[in-house]
């Protein structure tokens, strides 16, 4: 069991069973995954430069570099993310499972076991730095600390259950939001250390630093792309290609009458309701069910 690598049998059962709100701290151990992503092997990433400039971002306080500042003629330049590193910019390689075999599968078996596609990125941070500042996700994340220390501040969600295109930090972002949380104060704080992990729920507002740390941080973030039923009703919508009455062109005089088009907006509400009305869930779920554990899109 690929989460075994990352939670101990009382978080993996936290996840698999009822799906946590609150953040937590677990003591991980040394896993095969510890064993197999050591900072030697982050280290050479990039050293190399086989993590595609693409993946990679450089972040100080504040937002991302342009990519220029670390490519040469359209490729990863280790000289000039060693520099900026020196610097104190924290290095973000992202995507690894797309790099690493050994993380490729765990990301596939961690699909296979909850039916969420997932993702990982691998953080370096210089000591007594900085990387990104205070914002949420929108999906859960699993964060394991390779080396060093890391401090998170933790707020709870300004908004519940944040997607993708719903209420993302940059959608919805506010000047005075980093002012007040400030002024009140972290609701969680935790010195993450190696051989730990974090579970973090979406929405939970997170200030990462190594500011008080002489040490460099390497931790991993493996996010979890949650299914929500939203994503099910996309299915149930999509099924409906099968049926011709969907398949048919709307024409482009109904599209730019108002009264027109509400007679077409009615017409196909009504039509999705019966289509639905009809689904046989029982057939449709298998298709469901295999899409889950193979679909690797953003569903959050």
């Amino acid at each position: 069991m690929s989460l075994s690598l990352l939670l101990p049998e009382e978080g993996v059962s936290a996840l698999l069973n009822s799906w946590p709100n609150e953040p937590a701290v677990f003591e991980r151990g040394s896993t095969a995954l510890d064993r197999a992503v050591t900072p030697d092997v982050i280290d050479h990433y990039i050293d190399t430069g086989c993590v595609h400039a693409d993946e990679i971002a450089l972040v100080k306080s504040g937002p991302s570099l342009h990519p220029d500042c670390h490519r040469t003629n359209g490729r990863t330049d280790p000289a000039k993310l060693h520099k900026l590193y020196g610097d104190g910019y924290t290095i973000r390689l992202g995507n690894l499972q797309r790099v690493v075999p050994f993380l490729a599968d765990m990301a596939r078996v961690i699909q296979q076991e909850t039916g969420f596609s997932n993702y990982l990125h691998a953080f370096l941070t210089p000591p007594r730095s900085q990387g990104l500042l205070h914002h949420w996700d929108q999906q859960m994340a699993v964060i394991a600390q390779i080396e060093g220390e890391k401090r998170w501040q933790l707020w709870r969600p300004e908004y519940s259950a944040p997607m993708r295109e719903y209420q993302e930090s940059f959608r919805v972002w506010s000047p005075e939001f980093i002012p007040k949380w400030e002024a009140a104060g972290p609701g969680v704080e935790v010195d993450l250390k190696p051989g730990q992990s974090l579970l973090l729920p979406r929405g939970w507002v997170h200030n990462p630093h190594a500011l008080d740390s002489d040490e460099r941080s390497v931790h991993l973030t493996f996010a979890i792309r949650e299914r929500t039923p939203l994503w099910i009703a996309g299915k149930l919508i999509a099924a409906a290609i099968e049926d011709a009455a969907f398949r048919r062109v709307v024409l482009p005089g109904d599209l730019l009458s108002t009264a027109s088009l509400a007679n077409r907006v009615q017409e196909t509400r009504q039509a999705l309701m019966a289509y639905l009305e009809g689904v046989d869930v029982d057939q449709l779920a298998p298709a469901v069910r295999k899409a889950a554990i193979t679909e690797l899109e953003y569903t959050t």
